[in-house]
């Protein structure tokens, strides 16, 4: 595997979660993204009090994302090998971290709308 191209990417995601898994992860992922920029143009602000919540749900955010990965890839922490694996493995959490704060921002501000003050 000389070029790293993306349908190379596509073909080895596919591979390892499945093809309906992967397309389904990228179609929530989608509709997620959707969602919060349609809760950051309604709102016209980031809500703090939103955001402080979410925050406090990466780590679970970040552990899932790791563990998820793991399971589907049948491996283990004693799998990692080198430095390669470490950054890869920092970056699924980081990803999962994000993705998860997100997600909860979103439900937050769906179902808690913060109404304004009359003026």
């Amino acid at each position: 595997m000389k070029d790293l191209t993306l349908e190379t990417l596509l073909a080895v995601f596919e591979e390892i979660f499945g093809r309906g898994l992967f397309w389904g992860m990228v179609v929530a992922a989608l509709i997620i993204t959707t969602a919060y920029i349609y809760v950051l143009i309604r709102d016209r602000a980031l809500g703090m009090r939103q955001f402080v919540v979410a925050q406090m749900f990466m780590p679970i955010g970040a552990i899932g994302a790791i563990w998820f990965v793991m399971a589907m890839t049948e491996s283990h922490l004693r799998d990692i090998g080198g430095p390669i694996d470490l950054i890869i493995f920092l970056g699924i959490g980081a990803m999962g971290a994000v993705g998860a704060a997100i997600l909860v921002y979103v439900a937050h501000a769906m179902l808690f709308r913060q109404k304004k003050p009359a003026e």
